[in-house]
């Protein structure tokens, strides 16, 4: 028993170290299997990080993701107001809105085509196009240079396919019967605008390389466009000016009520020219039902033109500018003016003649918002604030509001103030908005903030013996006057634009091959992108080269 047990344990102590010996190269050989099977990621480093951010800049499809963004980005500028256009109305917006006006007057919400963020996406998408529009004109240039490609072994796999036998096959010399099938071959497709590439015993044609050229003409005609913008910006100028009907506006700096110019525009020689406006003639639909009620219909303002003594008329409409000495005027909004009379306690006129006051945009009856400064007033100074309806009526809570957007019922509602104006104080004022914070409400005899309301036409005494009259109504416009020196390039650079997107969208790019061999022809298509008349190709050269005469003129 102890002789069996201790050989035993010698067999099993032989046998673990020889699983032992057995498992240890195993071991290593994993082990260096691993290591080998290890991948190190290499390192792009910053130089590697700017060729990749390069790389994807430069991809046609980020250009496009940019031109939608500044698509996206010009949103804003179409709904809020803009300084450029009318800064009354931005200034309104900002005192109804409070912090939240405030916070989009910081992130330049006011003044978006000017903005650092509208400005960083257009440079963006200029870089874009120039980095993707460069290469791809290389290796257009270079395949238009090129040969169609040779006929490819099997024909049989191209979307567009068709076989038969020739009818030469039975010709004295089945050489010179193929080779009278290519000529006809090669005549057809030349005639249809194919590119040839004669080879032994097939031809190889291509087409529609205008669909690639109107591809690179609508991104060269962008990029275009997009310079045109920015060169206008620079060498132009424009201008914002509010007339009230029987002004004049002459076109000197000091005229305007805002002036953009152009980096490098020298604002001394701006053209010489006035322009009155005659009359202004609103037109809102009063017969539609629902939202359609009272939707304007019309905007036209007669104007005269003076240029060098010579006077023109002209009427000024939405989108149909009028041309003078070199710049455009733009019809950009319009509204009334209440005229009103102050007389001061001495019962001298203190301010008379027409106010504009701005429409609310969110009110379709045109409910107006303004305020009269009476500086002059003997005593103290004068402010009014008011709400100009030109349809006034009742709403079912009994407030007064406006019904319509035409004169039909002009009312006029004020709340007036004693005080300092601080017009003297030096810092720049609007004039569509009242300080009151050094001034005293009105009040009326019993002790409550005075209420002016007036009709056309009635007078109210104030409390401290002036009093104010409601004149009358004026219209007015606000006016958009530019000058443009690339608005040449601009109506080029968009038929361009036109002219490229047409022929990328309508020319199909397409290559056909005709190979024959003792007889047996064969007719193969195949277009680049989706092409639903490849196969109507086919068919149309196949007959063409079934039915063609033979040399003795029978088919």
């Amino acid at each position: 028993m102890t002789g069996r047990t201790e050989g035993s344990e010698n067999t099993q102590a032989d046998a673990h170290t020889t699983a032992n010996a057995g498992a240890e190269p195993t071991a290593k050989q994993g082990a260096k299997s691993s290591a080998k099977s290890t991948v190190t990621q290499p390192q792009l480093g910053f130089f590697g990080m700017c060729r990749w951010a390069w790389t994807q800049l430069t991809t046609m499809r980020v250009a496009l993701i940019l031109l939608l963004v500044l698509a996206l980005a010009a949103i804003p500028g179409s709904l809020l107001p803009q300084r450029i256009q009318d800064p009354g109305r931005v200034n309104t917006f900002l005192e109804a809105n409070g912090a939240w006006g405030r916070f989009l007057d910081t992130i330049q919400m006011f003044d978006v085509y000017s903005s650092v963020w509208f400005s960083a996406i257009y440079l963006l998408l200029m870089i874009s196009l120039v980095g993707c529009v460069v290469p791809r004109t290389k290796q257009h240039w270079k395949a238009m240079r090129s040969a169609p490609p040779k006929a490819p072994k099997r024909l049989t796999r191209m979307p567009g396919y068709a076989s038969f036998t020739s009818a030469q096959a039975d010709a004295d010399s089945r050489e010179d019967a193929d080779e009278t099938f290519l000529d006809a071959a090669e005549a057809r497709l030349k005639k249809s605008g194919y590119r040839i590439n004669r080879q032994a015993d097939h031809v190889a044609a291509e087409r529609g390389y205008l669909r690639e050229t109107g591809n690179l003409v609508f991104h060269i005609a962008l990029l275009m466009a997009t310079l045109t913008m920015a060169i206008g910006s620079l060498f132009g100028y424009e201008g914002q000016r509010i007339l009230v009907e029987g002004e004049t506006f002459t076109n000197s700096l000091v005229s305007y009520d805002s002036f953009e110019p152009g980096s490098y525009y020298d604002a001394d020689n701006l053209p010489d020219f006035r322009l009155r406006l005659d009359t202004f003639t609103s037109t809102f639909d009063d017969r539609a039902a629902g939202n359609q009620f009272g939707q304007p219909r019309s905007f036209d303002a007669k104007v005269t033109t003076t240029v060098d003594g010579q006077q023109d008329s002209h009427v000024l409409k939405v989108n149909e500018p009028v041309r003078v000495n070199g710049v455009g005027v733009y019809l950009t909004g319009n509204g009334y003016a209440p005229e009103v009379t102050v007389r001061d306690a001495q019962g001298k006129v203190v301010h008379s003649g027409p106010q504009v006051f701005i429409p609310d945009g969110g009110d379709p009856g045109y409910s107006s918002e303004g305020v009269i400064k009476v500086p002059d007033a003997a005593g103290s100074q004068m402010g009014f604030v008011g709400v100009f309806l030109p349809t006034a009526a009742q709403n079912e809570d009994g407030e007064l509001v406006s019904s319509f957007a035409e004169l039909r019922n002009p009312y006029l509602v004020m709340s007036g103030y004693t005080g300092d104006l601080g017009l003297d104080s030096g810092a720049p004022q609007s004039v569509y908005s009242l300080d009151a914070d050094n001034m005293t409400e009105m009040t009326d005899e019993s002790g409550n903030p005075l209420v002016i309301q007036l009709a056309e036409g009635e007078t109210q005494q104030l409390p401290n013996g002036g009093s104010v009259t409601f004149d009358g109504v004026k219209k007015y416009i606000a006016v958009d006057i530019s000058q443009d020196p690339t608005q040449a390039l601009m109506l080029i650079s968009a038929i361009l634009i036109l002219l490229g997107l047409g022929l990328s969208l309508f020319i199909p790019r397409r290559r056909v091959w005709v190979r024959i061999k003792d007889g047996n022809a064969e007719v193969a298509a195949l277009a680049r992108g989706e092409d639903p008349m490849v196969g109507r190709a086919v068919e149309d050269l196949v007959k063409d080269l079934r039915d063609r005469p033979n040399e003795d003129g029978s088919r």
